[in-house]
């Protein structure tokens, strides 16, 4: 992002502020805050002020900073979810204007309880996982590849005692995921497995999270009866 449009996001920021008529913001009450450190009251104050020089240049180097953590953060995570290269350039980079947009918005409300930048780094990794699980929703076809099966059957709640056992149980789950479970558990599942954060898919699929949390138990559930059925699982498993 360039400065000019890091700058637009501050303005975006600062004007979404004030009311829809156009009149000056109202007063917004500041959380009371313990004595800050110094670096964490310089950010502050260039940040609360909302609009000048010192804001825009606070705005300009904190998204710098938004951009390496998100970047970062990103590449850990981007093959899991199945995207690389400048789309996944592209996502960081939109991730961290994004945080720029909440923090700029929510500075009033920084209690001073961690370090700023402590703080600032929780926005810009929230927004790289929600838009990291959106992303996944959109390529997944509700299938995984032989390393990501490998990972349900412990996120299933199954505790294997051999690797051959694991290599077995594997192959069981993968049959019963694709046989048990109905379409929508399905998409449920491989979607949790694969770490989408709850509340993103709750808006991808118009519902909330106790019904996500109920379809996760009846996909587990008929899981393990396929599996104690199969020989796979002890009843008291």
């Amino acid at each position: 992002m360039h400065s000019t449009d890091v700058r637009k996001t501050c303005r975006a920021a600062s004007s979404g502020i004030a009311g829809t008529n156009g009149s000056a913001p109202a007063a917004r009450p500041t959380t009371e805050r313990r004595q800050l450190d110094p670096e964490s009251a310089a950010w502050v104050d260039a940040l609360e002020n909302d609009c000048g020089p010192q804001y825009e240049q606070a705005c300009t180097r904190l998204h710098e900073l938004l951009v390496r953590i998100a970047m970062g953060e990103a590449f850990r995570r981007g093959s899991r979810y199945r995207i690389s290269g400048p789309e996944l350039d592209d996502l960081a980079h939109q991730a961290a204007a994004d945080a720029l947009m909440r923090i700029t918005r929510k500075i009033h409300e920084f209690r001073g309880e961690a370090r700023f930048i402590t703080w600032a780094y929780r926005f810009v990794v929230l927004e790289v996982s929600s838009k990291l699980g959106r992303h996944f929703w959109r390529v997944s076809n509700a299938r995984f590849d032989s390393e990501e099966w490998a990972q349900v059957p412990d996120r299933a709640g199954v505790d294997p005692v051999s690797y051959w056992q694991a290599r077995e149980l594997v192959e069981a789950v993968r049959d019963a995921v694709a046989t048990a479970l109905s379409a929508h558990q399905r998409k449920v599942f491989v979607a949790v497995v694969n770490g989408v954060p709850l509340d993103t898919l709750a808006s991808e699929l118009e519902t909330n999270r106790n019904a996500l949390y109920k379809t996760m138990f009846d996909a587990r559930k008929k899981l393990r009866a396929r599996l104690i059925a199969g020989g796979h699982l002890g009843t008291a498993g």
